[in-house]
């Protein structure tokens, strides 16, 4: 059997997703306390996450020239995208008060995050995107997906995201970002 250059690409993006979604989870965690999601977005499920990227962008900066709306556009040059969260959590810690508050009881009362649960995110992320590089696969962390995703409620529950999109081509879809680059994709220019 021949496999195509497409095809063998497309299943190694997959795979791809699958070994960063393993890293995030071996990530070491705060108190040994696994908090950590994931989930591996791809064709109409990208775009439909661009389509919420973009409509942050409107509500929340009244057009196109915001990072949310060039993200969006970035975004649908992925051929997966990554996305990492962690669910909000206290971790109970005795004599921390890391998060500004005497103690974990007074930080959720308040309704404010306990600071490993994001602190455990970032190196979730770090995990998986050093498995991506190690992969060689083009990827880059995106805030604005997560934002985007919160809002889709992908999973119950309050959850913190980041999207990463991955990427096998000849050149990373993701590293020059120019404005008349993403303006000229999105027919802005």
């Amino acid at each position: 059997m021949v496999y195509s250059s497409a095809e063998m690409e497309q299943t190694a993006v997959l795979q791809a997703a699958a070994m960063m979604c393993a890293s995030a989870r071996t990530a070491p965690k705060a108190k040994g306390m696994d908090n950590i999601v994931t989930l591996v977005l791809t064709g109409e499920d990208i775009v439909r996450l661009s389509e919420k990227m973009k409509e942050i962008g409107q509500r929340e900066f009244g057009g196109p020239e915001g990072h949310f709306f060039r993200d969006a556009v970035n975004l649908l040059q992925a051929q997966a995208v990554v996305m990492i969260g962690v669910k909000r959590a206290w971790y109970g810690l005795p004599y921390c008060s890391m998060c500004g508050f005497a103690s974990c009881a007074e930080c959720r009362k308040a309704g404010a995050n306990c600071v490993f649960a994001p602190m455990d995110l970032g190196i979730a992320i770090s995990s998986a995107v050093a498995q991506a590089a190690a992969l060689h696969v083009d990827n880059r962390i995106l805030f604005s997906a997560g934002k985007a995703a919160e809002e889709m409620h992908y999973l119950e529950g309050d959850i913190i995201w980041h999207g990463i999109p991955i990427s096998i081509t000849g050149k990373s879809p993701f590293f020059d970002r120019k404005a008349a680059t993403w303006k000229q994709a999105a027919g802005l220019e």
